[in-house]
């Protein structure tokens, strides 16, 4: 597993993506192939779906796949 520097440089593990419900909006962006701020610029225009705690953004793991499946033809059947 994978840790991530916390404060004064204390490693802390990262959690696995697979027990995740959300991702923030960078993890999303960088999945997308989009730079982060191309990424919250898609969150504020509402391109890919997210959750607001305060300030912060977060993009539900289930609806942000869900949004991926959707295929050319299903778009052309709505």
């Amino acid at each position: 597993m994978e840790g991530i520097k916390g404060g004064r440089g204390v490693e802390r593990p990262r959690p696995n993506n697979e027990n995740r419900l959300c991702y923030s909006v960078p993890e999303a962006a960088r999945l997308l192939g989009v730079c982060r701020n191309f990424g919250y610029e898609l969150a504020r225009t509402k391109q890919i779906p997210i959750v607001r705690f305060g300030k912060r953004m977060l993009v539900p793991k289930a609806a942000f796949d869900k949004m991926l499946s959707v295929s050319p033809e299903k778009e052309a059947e709505k």
